[in-house]
């Protein structure tokens, strides 16, 4: 018997390494579908916006004001980078530029209601298509991958999105590292 416990223990690590090749394929497969529904929600608006000067319209849409600085932090750019979408965005009438009321010297950046209206068309077109798709599994199905995606995104260190329907993390692009679970 300890002969079968030690080739199994043998085993294991080839097994887990098995594991980890089919689940990477599987999430690839899985996230060509979701650039796809992404791609596709974007379609509407692709003469307006970027992909990146999306990207910017979501944190300053999900953070209301920020610094230059800050936002090129957020977006994992140079400020200078973040400064060129952003005189776009302005120009479009999607982003504006004011005055810090607390501090006189400082300017801060901020979606406008129309780059509002933007991201939450945006992100509506996004759920109505994930819905669809969603409604095609089958109940134990859905919740197995609830508690997969879950897991994976707590792994990948991406905050949740918060189940009242606000999407305030419509498009993620965390700032910091993937969190570490050593257990």
């Amino acid at each position: 018997m300890a002969a079968r416990e030690q080739a199994s223990e043998e085993r294991s690590p080839d097994r887990s390494r098995d594991d980890v090749d089919e689940v990477t394929r599987a999430v690839l497969t899985a996230s060509r579908l979701l650039v796809a529904v992404s791609a596709r929600s974007l379609a509407a608006v692709e003469d307006r916006v970027t992909l990146p000067q999306f990207r910017l319209l979501v944190v300053l849409s999900t953070h209301d004001e920020a610094k230059l600085v800050t936002l090129a932090e957020r977006l994992g750019v140079n400020p200078s980078t973040a400064m060129r979408m952003l005189d776009r965005l302005i120009a479009a009438g999607l982003a504006e530029r004011r005055v810090n009321p607390a501090n006189r010297r400082e300017t801060v950046l901020r979606v406008t209601p129309e780059g509002r209206r933007l991201v939450e068309d945006v992100t509506s077109g996004r759920r109505r298509e994930i819905a669809g798709i969603v409604e095609r599994l089958a109940p134990q199905q859905r919740a197995a991958l609830v508690d997969a995606l879950t897991a994976f995104t707590v792994a990948g260190g991406e905050p949740s999105v918060p189940g009242d329907g606000t999407d305030a993390y419509p498009l993620g692009w965390t700032s910091g590292r993937p969190a570490r679970h050593d257990d």
